[in-house]
């Protein structure tokens, strides 16, 4: 026994070293950069929609009960329809509104062809006066998939035209700014091009001033000095907070007065 001990110590030596330079080997798991994780988020959030999607694209069923117990607007009403996403969604309209006849029909995370889908059962066949438009940002994060800014411009355009022929007034809201710099904010930010942004929004204008429908323009009251939202205004970097509805609201109310005495 005392002869074998010897061999059996230099066996669990040679043991130890070779089981630390397995481990000494192996690499960590490399952690995805910032735009890969936003991707991977935006990725995860389309599968997680599929099942929705392909039973109920437009999510036309969101509202279907609400649009059809609302009774047709009483005689002299000023009723008005808020389109959009989640901006929209999360908008108390009757405590930035008190008294108003404002209806919300905002769906989170919806793009334009979403919106153009349920526009007649949402906005039409409620009949209100105006209809204010605030779409975009979900188009630029591709959350239905990529889509170009030409396919967001044909589906403003396709919503113009179906509320002008139907006799209602059309505001349309500029896309909002956004702020990327915590860690909460950032894969919103990084699925949202700032440029994409300002090229929406100066094609939107044009094409109101040209068409004859009301621009209403949040960007320019709530970016800050360097092209981002204003930190105080949205605690994720996309979402308004009551600090950000409350200049949202009477620049809306403006856009809604000036749209009403349009003929």
């Amino acid at each position: 026994m005392l002869l074998k001990a010897p061999a059996t110590v230099a066996l669990r030596v040679a043991l130890v070293f070779f089981l630390g330079g397995c481990a000494g080997a192996q690499q960590p798991t490399p952690q995805p950069t910032p735009i890969e994780a936003a991707r991977q988020r935006l990725e995860d959030y389309r599968k997680s929609r599929a099942p929705v999607w392909m039973s109920d694209f437009g999510e036309l069923g969101r509202y279907r009960d609400a649009d059809g117990s609302l009774p047709a607007p009483a005689p002299g009403e000023n009723r008005v329809v808020f389109m959009g996403d989640s901006i929209t969604d999360m908008w108390p309209l009757a405590e930035y509104f008190p008294g108003k006849s404002y209806v919300d029909r905002g769906i989170g995370g919806q793009t334009t062809p979403q919106m153009l889908i349920r526009f007649r059962q949402d906005v039409i066949d409620l009949s209100p006066k105006v209809v204010v438009i605030l779409a975009g940002t979900n188009d630029i994060a591709g959350n239905t998939g990529p889509m170009r800014l030409e396919d967001t411009e044909a589906n403003y355009a396709s919503m113009a035209e179906l509320a002008k022929a139907h006799g209602i007034r059309v505001v349309f809201s500029s896309v909002t700014p956004i702020y990327g710099d915590t860690p909460r904010a950032e894969a919103l930010f990084l699925q949202r091009s700032p440029e994409k942004i300002l090229e929406l929004n100066r094609w939107l204008k044009d094409y109101c001033e040209k068409s004859g429908f009301l621009y209403l323009d949040y960007f320019g009251a709530m970016v800050d000095e360097k092209g981002f939202l204003k930190r105080d205004l949205s605690e994720d970097g996309l979402h308004p907070n009551p600090a950000g509805f409350r200049i949202m609201a009477p620049l809306a109310e403006t856009a809604i007065q000036k749209a009403l005495q349009r003929p």
